[in-house]
């Protein structure tokens, strides 16, 4: 577990060492929540690049100072995951453009992304505390749930949460997605959460279903 941001700033400073080319990080899971004090530790660091060269490019530099690619497991089969990277206590979850299947690194999340390190080689910045939630809802890692709950408390612009959901629904053509977002929503409904975009998700929940049977009847 890592308890500590400074650990996650050292991490980035050694990677930065060990690369040629230019990237940009877009650190989007737990490492967030740790940075703001919105989680007291977090098992992995989820980064999300733009671009296949990018992609290569942090790949090579994380093996270069020992991290190990492992395989990922079956809590991720939503999340079209990249590649895992294991180094004794850091564990690197690494997307290219995709985070999920239908999860795209959106101009508008780019935008909202907080400038958090500029080195000589990578810059690194921090996603916004609503496209961390929205990221949160599409898996199913212990634990993500409750990181979703300690967002909330914190407040966040519920509006941005619904303007995305609907974005990434059109930039990938599959509304399946709002089934899986409004799965999660349920639960934290469930849990005593209160959830003001609930109207508007049930109105896209139904007419996915509604779509989902003219098609099927068809």
């Amino acid at each position: 577990m890592i308890e500590n941001f400074k650990e996650i700033e050292e991490l980035f400073r050694e990677i930065d060492k060990a690369s040629h080319h230019k990237v940009n990080i877009y650190t989007i899971g737990g490492a967030v929540l740790l940075e703001q004090g919105l989680k007291i530790a977090t098992k992995d660091v989820d980064i999300v690049v733009e671009t296949r060269n990018e992609f290569v490019e942090l790949q090579h530099s994380l093996q270069k100072i020992g991290f190990k690619p492992q395989i990922p497991g079956k809590e991720y089969s939503r999340m079209n995951l990249s590649q895992i990277f294991q180094r004794g206590e850091f564990r690197i979850d690494l997307f290219e453009k995709k985070v999920c299947a239908r999860f795209s690194l959106s101009k508008e999340m780019i935008a909202r992304a907080r400038k958090m390190i500029r080195l000589e080689h990578i810059t690194v910045y921090l996603c916004a505390n609503e496209d961390v939630f929205l990221f949160k809802t599409m898996t199913e890692r212990d634990g993500d749930l409750t990181d979703c709950e300690s967002i909330v408390r914190a407040a966040i612009e519920w509006s941005v949460i619904l303007d995305e959901l609907k974005n990434q629904i059109s930039m990938s053509k599959q509304d399946v997605w709002i089934t899986w977002v409004g799965e999660r929503l349920d639960m934290l409904e469930e849990r005593g959460m209160i959830i003001p975009i609930m109207d508007d998700l049930n109105m896209l929940r139904e007419k996915f279903i509604d779509d989902l049977e003219k098609r099927h009847s068809g």
